[in-house]
């Protein structure tokens, strides 16, 4: 089997819902758009439109079941996963939106999402009263939350004869919604970003440290909306239990000092410098060779200041963009807009970690982007993935208005 890797390679996956058969005017209309189209259908979708009508229609094979193995000796869910620049689910119903959501591999569908690293389109396509059931709802926030986007579907008379919010959208949205995403997927292409994400650990003693409450979770969401733009992304990570995106490349370190030195080391091949870590302010002056054991006197430890980072990179800053964040409990967008000032920065992130959603070690934030020109772009509060996606946004606006000056 010949595979053209000079085009965007659309894996389409087609479900058992009624509206299968408008998948192939989805197919027909991404390859006249120029791309080449791979069908995956589910043993449901297949007792409503034939595997050879895509065949046909898009020159390649259609795969249903897990074992299916077009090239012989290739496994194929890897192959495609692997070989694709967008998975388009067209349509998707209620049962496939929910294995999805709770990662089952169950076909030959799912197992190919669980194992690509490109980015997932969803089309839904379901009678009103399923699309609007809260366990529906809860799953379709759950992909979102990885990244996952969504083409809402449309308001109209559903094959059963009910009327509302379910009906597949039409062929055009998609199609765009797919060009869209894949010149999202671009837009930093050859840019390398540089991203510090997680706590550091500032030993006391072998066994204690001073520490702060932050997952790493913004930083690695940012991680990996740089990765879904095209960005070669190299990640200084404190201590965390995360799982790096894949295609990531990860410098681990504990201390502030070592993530200052990382930073450094890293700091000049980058275009982007993205600083999300949550790095302690201040180190014990010294650290003790062995535990201190308890006792019934009191501990006074003397503390001395860490290297600020971002002041550092600010002095060797040139041509490329850099971005703070800031964690604040209190008059948040004051003192944002005094540390970019104060560290030359082109843009900075602010949440107040006080806010219920909004702080350390949950999925989701609350940030304001404030840009050195004044503006100032509140968020509401939605997933660190989502929150990732609007600051990579940003960035690429940055990147664009600074190569144009």
């Amino acid at each position: 089997m010949c595979y053209n890797l000079a085009v965007p390679t659309i894996v389409l996956g087609v479900t058992g819902s009624v509206a299968a058969y408008r998948a192939a005017d989805v197919a027909r209309e991404l390859m006249r758009s120029g791309h080449v189209v791979r069908v995956v259908m589910t043993r449901a979708a297949t007792r409503l439109v034939s595997p050879d009508l895509f065949a046909a229609l898009t020159g390649n094979p259609v795969v249903v079941d897990v074992f299916d193995e077009p090239v012989p000796g290739q496994i194929a869910h890897i192959r495609l996963a692997q070989e694709a620049d967008l998975v388009l689910i067209a349509p998707a119903t209620a049962h496939t939106i929910a294995r999805l959501a709770l990662g089952l591999a169950d076909d030959m569908l799912t197992t190919l999402a669980l194992a690509t690293r490109a980015p997932i389109l969803i089309a839904p396509a379901m009678n009103p009263a399923m699309w609007a059931h809260p366990a529906v709802q809860a799953h379709v926030r759950t992909l979102q939350a990885r990244g996952v986007e969504f083409i809402d579907p449309t308001y109209g008379v559903m094959a059963c004869g009910d009327e509302g919010w379910g009906k597949l959208a039409d062929t055009p949205t998609i199609v765009q919604a797919v060009q869209q995403r894949l010149a999202r997927t671009k837009d930093l292409q050859g840019v390398r970003v540089l991203i510090t994400a997680g706590p550091t650990y500032e030993p006391i003693d072998p066994v204690r440290f001073i520490g702060n409450r932050s997952s790493g979770k913004m930083g690695y969401a940012v991680a990996e909306a740089a990765l879904a733009h095209g960005a070669e992304v190299v990640l200084i990570s404190g201590p965390t239990a995360l799982q790096p995106p894949a295609g990531t490349r990860v410098v681990r370190v504990q201390t502030a000092q070592q993530m200052h030195e990382a930073v450094l080391a890293e700091f000049d091949a980058c275009e982007v410098f993205i600083a999300t870590a949550a790095v302690a302010d201040y180190r014990p002056e010294r650290v003790l060779p062995t535990k201190r054991k308890r006792t019934q006197q009191g501990w006074t430890l003397r503390l001395v200041p860490n290297p600020d980072i971002l002041a550092t990179v600010a002095q060797r800053k040139g041509e490329r963009i850099v971005v703070g964040f800031a964690a604040e409990t209190d008059k948040a967008l004051q003192h944002a807009q005094q540390k970019l000032r104060q560290k030359n920065l082109d843009l900075i992130a602010v949440n107040d970690v006080l806010e219920p959603g909004s702080g350390f070690e949950v999925d989701t934030n609350r940030l304001t982007l404030v840009y050195a020109d004044g503006r100032v772009e509140p968020l509401p509060l939605m997933s660190k993935r989502e929150c990732a996606e609007h600051l990579i946004r940003a960035v690429v606006h940055l990147l664009q208005e600074k190569r144009q000056q």
